[in-house]
């Protein structure tokens, strides 16, 4: 099978690929510590070709509108690809390449890459979007769901952002930018000079999110497990801030997750 489970090793750090399961992640072991929440729709999953809420599941490209399926009523949430299969292009010991062609709901042909590269200290996901024919707006986010406890003490979320977008009734960022705010949040930060959060489980691991766009959603709102998720444009950007995908420029981002053990 092209989407059976891939696993990648490299030292004492694993990481579980799954293809068939909308290529997430599926897991991320560090000296036989499971980092990730565990079960069909957890672990880290891809949020593209947009991520997190769009506002009534509308978007415009130029001047044609587009309706998707309202998954998060009244919105639709986190892209369509999470619920896909997709294609292993290639696998090393600690290195894996997959691929999807997005198809319907989503209105335009293109196909999405991720890569995952395994260290000894770090796991770095790439994803792109392109296409070979018509252009349009896109964005690339990933959505992991670290373990909020590993057996000690709950985790402690540390970051320092220029601003917090303005969360409205509907969940989405109304426009405004306003000072940080202390949590529990479900809320998109800037970070101009690129995301960078520590997670620190006491006495265990310390692990650093980073990359170089500057939108982060941090989602700590839940018993089991907090988000740190990094992406290319606020909740809504399709509309709001939108990155066009074009035959000769497609969307690429990067975020690397870097551990040490306490």
């Amino acid at each position: 099978m092209h989407n059976e489970d891939i696993t990648l090793t490299a030292g004492d750090a694993e990481v579980t690929v799954r293809p068939g399961n909308g290529g997430r992640v599926g897991g991320l072991r560090v000296g036989g510590l499971e980092l990730l929440r565990q079960g069909g729709k957890f672990g880290s999953f891809p949020m593209v070709p947009w991520c997190g809420r769009l506002r009534d599941g509308r978007f415009l490209n130029g001047a044609t509108v587009h309706q998707l399926p309202l998954n998060s009523p009244p919105h639709a949430i986190h892209g369509t690809t999470r619920d896909g299969a997709w294609r292993t292009a290639r696998t090393s010991a600690n290195e894996a390449v997959i691929t999807y062609d997005l198809v319907e709901p989503w209105p335009y042909a293109g196909r999405v890459t991720q890569v995952f590269s395994l260290a000894e200290d770090a796991l770095t996901l790439t994803m792109s979007v392109e296409t070979y024919d018509d252009s349009f707006p896109a964005q690339i986010g990933w959505h992991p769901w670290f373990n909020r406890n590993l057996g000690g003490d709950d985790v402690r979320i540390d970051f320092s952002a220029a601003w917090q977008e303005e969360r409205g009734d509907d969940h989405l960022p109304t426009g405004r930018r306003l000072d940080p705010k202390p949590g529990p949040w479900d809320d998109c930060f800037g970070m101009p000079g690129g995301v960078d959060v520590t997670l620190t489980w006491p006495g265990q691991l310390e692990l650093k999110v980073a990359s170089r766009e500057e939108w982060v959603v941090v989602y700590d709102e839940q018993e089991a497990a907090v988000c740190v998720e990094p992406q290319t444009g606020p909740p809504n950007g399709l509309n709001t801030l939108p990155r066009l995908v074009t035959p000769i420029e497609p969307l690429e981002a990067t975020t690397t997750w870097s551990w040490r053990r306490l």
